[in-house]
């Protein structure tokens, strides 16, 4: 896990798309909605899966950069609707809305899939698939850069 510029690009630019799009579902969503520390979240979520996916892949080429962006946006997004789902059930959980911790569990899961339906929304869709190939772009080049 040595620091590389290939590692640092991807774990910033792709923390900068992740706050990007954040800013872009926020309008999607229901009105009154409060967000608090959505858009942090989903930034240190961007840190983590640069750095740790992308970051680490680079220095393959630009076939694979292109791959590894892609996967890093994917692992993003994973990882966003299932921080953000679960944080959603835990709040829905303390207001004693679900009889059991199965049935919070499972309402987990259908918090997930309304989040994801927000994704396919053709703007963040396209701001998600765009801003990840840059950014395996963006590393691949910065590895060949600062070896």
């Amino acid at each position: 896990m040595m620091p590389t510029a290939a590692r640092l690009v991807a774990a910033v630019v792709l923390a900068a798309l992740a706050w990007f799009v954040s800013d872009l579902i926020r309008p999607l969503m229901p009105e009154g909605l409060y967000f608090g520390w959505f858009n942090y979240v989903n930034a240190g979520l961007g840190l983590i899966c640069g750095w740790r996916v992308i970051g680490a892949r680079a220095g393959r080429g630009m076939s694979d950069a292109i791959g590894n962006g892609l996967t890093g946006g994917v692992v993003l997004v994973f990882w966003a609707i299932f921080l953000q789902s679960l944080n959603e059930m835990l709040r829905l959980s303390m207001r004693h809305a679900y009889k059991g911790p199965v049935d919070g569990l499972q309402d987990m899961f259908r918090i997930g899939f309304d989040y994801a339906r927000v994704l396919l929304d053709p703007g963040v869709a396209t701001s998600l698939v765009v801003g990840s190939i840059v950014v395996g772009i963006l590393a691949e080049l910065s590895n060949r850069i600062w070896r």
